[in-house]
């Protein structure tokens, strides 16, 4: 008996329906080099670093961002500092963020960045969320009425609890 000879396929990596992978997007290599630049202004900073820095590199990043995520970004800016005065606004991957001890605990994403359809605002696992063995840790944001705002702000606390 004579065995055949398999035909051997590329390795390339695909997607679940078989296209090629392209790997990351641009907008996500944009923030990835945003992130580098972020941590080498850091590195630059230390020991002169203050939560000053960090409020006015989001302040900046708000005022660059299109309506009506720019007003999203200054309401959520307000609601988390009032309800969490003890997180310093930094930026992270480009996004207005929030961090307690260094750590990013909520963020926000504008719709624009990734060219989604709708905002996000999440949260990291340093947030103190956890309910059960199941929790949300995102949240699609369209806009932002006085019931959204009253519950972002709840979650914010109990994040930083």
């Amino acid at each position: 008996m004579t065995a055949k000879k398999g035909t051997q396929k590329s390795a390339k990596s695909t997607s679940a329906i078989g296209k090629a992978s392209k790997g990351f997007t641009d907008e996500e290599r944009a923030a990835m080099k945003e992130y580098l630049q972020e941590k080498k202004a850091a590195a630059r900073r230390r020991g002169r670093a203050s939560k000053e820095d960090g409020e006015s590199d989001v302040l900046a990043k708000i005022a660059a961002m299109p309506q009506p995520d720019r007003a999203m970004a200054e309401r959520l800016h307000a609601i988390i500092k009032a309800s969490a005065p003890a997180l310093s606004p930094k930026t992270w991957y480009g996004m207005p963020a929030y961090a307690k001890d260094d750590k990013v605990v909520c963020f926000f994403q504008s719709a624009q960045k990734f060219k989604t359809r709708y905002a996000t605002f999440g949260f990291s696992d340093k947030a103190n969320l956890d309910e059960g063995a199941m929790w949300p840790t995102a949240f699609a944001l369209t806009e932002l009425t006085a019931a959204e705002e009253a519950r972002i702000a709840a979650l914010v606390k109990k994040a930083v609890s």
